[in-house]
């Protein structure tokens, strides 16, 4: 079998996404975001964790050209390796787990946060990211969108990584929306877009917005397969898995402080003086406001 025809199939399904029938999309989306588990799962089992019926998945494989639905699942079984695993459990999280019913659900949620953040960061690819923080080096200006529980991560990459890129603007600003922030934006220019499962209409609109404009889109996700509206030209991808209702977003916070970590590097001696200023900055600030206590 040929061993790349795993990563073929799933780059037809995201180039082809934007032409199939909303059941065949919801269907391509769930191959894309779960291969592990499209390999490994049975027909029932992947129709019923998609949400979509046991045709739909057939006529997904006809559509790609295999001869059958097995046809399509092969590759991604047989891509299938021993999953890596978290290192074994530290003594603290054997303690907490030993403490109690409160201490099991600690013990459980935390091992999903070290366990995720490892995922997310295994799955990066360092060329990818090295595009990424060059194009980002390289911008006119970088404009930075996130809405709801992802805009406390935009805060953040904007709050730090402005050092490492002085261009970097977090939109929308002063109520405004992040269309109205990027109406003199152009082909120059990048858009850092942050969303997460459920996607916010926002995020979505201004990314149309964006590509409409030239401007270069990079997605941090947690999928390839965003909107069928348009396309990224970069997207790192983080997990979420979490242990309770709502998104686990340790991974996607290490992501985006890995590329941080790669602006500084890239980024030579200009960026290292900026830091530097700020440094200064802050301790000159704290002194004088020692000193005005003590007067």
């Amino acid at each position: 079998m040929d061993p790349t025809l795993r990563n073929k199939t799933i780059t037809r399904l995201k180039e082809e996404l934007s032409d199939l029938s909303p059941r065949l999309q919801v269907a391509a989306k769930y191959i894309v975001d779960h291969p592990a588990d499209f390999g490994l799962d049975s027909i029932r089992d992947t129709a019923r964790k998609a949400e979509v019926s046991t045709y739909t998945l057939v006529r997904i494989s006809e559509r790609l050209g295999f001869d059958s639905y097995e046809d399509m699942r092969d590759p991604f079984r047989v891509a299938l390796v021993a999953p890596t695993q978290f290192v074994d459990a530290p003594e603290w999280i054997n303690r907490w787990r030993e403490s109690g019913e409160l201490g099991q659900k600690q013990a459980e949620a935390a091992l999903n946060s070290m366990a995720i953040v490892q995922r997310s960061l295994e799955g990066q690819n360092l060329r990818q990211l090295q595009r990424v923080a060059e194009m980002l080096l390289g911008a006119k200006n970088v404009y930075l969108t996130a809405v709801r529980a992802s805009y406390s991560i935009a805060y953040y990459f904007h709050y730090v990584g402005r050092m490492a890129l002085p261009s970097l603007q977090l939109i929308p600003r002063h109520i405004n929306s992040a269309i109205d922030e990027l109406n003199y934006a152009d082909e120059g220019d990048v858009m850092i877009a942050i969303t997460l499962t459920p996607y916010s209409r926002e995020t979505i609109e201004a990314c149309e917005f964006a590509r409409k404009k030239g401007v270069k889109l990079v997605m941090i996700s947690d999928s390839e397969v965003i909107s069928s509206k348009f396309t990224p030209e970069e997207t790192l991808v983080a997990s979420t898995l979490s242990t309770h209702h709502f998104g686990c977003y340790t991974g996607v916070m290490a992501v985006a402080e890995n590329l941080v970590s790669l602006l500084v590097a890239l980024g030579g001696q200009d960026v290292k003086d900026r830091i530097t200023s700020y440094e200064t900055l802050r301790k000159d600030n704290n002194a004088y406001w020692v000193a005005k206590k003590k007067h």
